[in-house]
């Protein structure tokens, strides 16, 4: 039963996530265009998606796929993303642009690349060596994408 509760708040969270990343993105570009601060509506409920996701993933591996142990560091990793680009938005520290949208960028494609692992590799019908195109594809692709994101991304500075 705990098993299925744990899969029921991971597919929403996951779900969520994916849903609310493109929004998050989406306003925050507007919200820095305009010189506002801080994360936006959707930022904290995606951060909360991604922690939900995270932690049933945990409890998942534990309670039922102790051999993907090695999923624990990465959804913990995953949520550090998050946190860094929240913290980058409301800090405005050196550098914060990176830290926002590979913060961000990164977390969306933890979450894209579970989805297409589970989906084609796990639960789907790619096998052998082109596995490693699924598992490698979304950072290769989406990497470009967050980096071109950032170079176009337009902030006006606050006022002191």
């Amino acid at each position: 039963m705990v098993s299925v509760i744990l899969l029921v708040v991971h597919v929403v969270g996951g779900t969520a996530g994916l849903l609310l990343g493109p929004l998050v993105m989406r306003e925050d570009n507007r919200r820095f265009a305009a010189g506002e601060r801080g994360p936006g509506r959707y930022g904290d409920w995606y951060l909360v998606a991604v922690v939900l996701v995270c932690v049933s993933a945990v409890g998942l591996v534990w309670a039922k796929r102790a051999d993907l142990w090695w999923l624990i560091p990465v959804s913990a990793l995953t949520v550090g993303l998050a946190v860094l680009a929240r913290e980058g938005t409301r800090r405005r520290f050196r550098g914060w642009t990176h830290a926002y949208v590979h913060g961000l960028g990164g977390s969306y494609i933890a979450q894209v690349t579970a989805l297409i692992v589970v989906s084609l590799v796990v639960n789907g019908p790619v096998r052998g060596a082109a596995e490693l195109v699924v598992w490698l594809g979304p950072t290769a692709v989406g990497t470009v994408l967050i980096e071109v994101w950032r170079r176009r991304l337009r902030v006006v500075p606050l006022s002191a």
